[in-house]
């Protein structure tokens, strides 16, 4: 018994309109989201073991090559809320594919950098 495959169908060639439907732009940042963010950037400027925990985070977005990485686990030692605001900011860089500078945030982010990696600074 041989299995036999159908014809090849035709090339179909799909317009710029219907490429663009496939691939939205995102919304721009949400209100939520620049809240979360803006209670972050807040805390990564202040000097505890969260604020470190949370500048790691947002560095790792910033450069993570320059700045180093997050570990996941450092989400166990900020509180609820805060891990909260992280998460929210993870869904932010998922969806916006952005980074912080580009969304208007590179003066606190060089802060952050001066505060948390002074040997970066410039």
């Amino acid at each position: 018994m041989t299995n036999k495959l159908p014809p090849p169908r035709p090339a179909r060639v799909i317009t710029i309109e219907e490429l663009a439907a496939l691939y939205p732009e995102p919304k721009p940042i949400q209100p939520e989201e620049s809240a979360a963010l803006g209670r972050l950037i807040e805390i990564a400027q202040a000097d505890t073991g969260q604020s470190r925990r949370v500048a790691d985070f947002l560095l790792a977005w910033w450069n993570a090559g320059n700045c180093g990485s997050f570990d996941l686990t450092d989400l166990w030692g900020v509180d609820t809320k805060i891990a909260a605001d992280m998460v929210t900011v993870f869904g932010l860089v998922a969806r916006l594919h952005s980074y912080p500078d580009a969304l208007g945030f590179e003066a606190e982010f060089k802060a952050i950098v001066r505060a948390w990696r002074p040997e970066l600074s410039e």
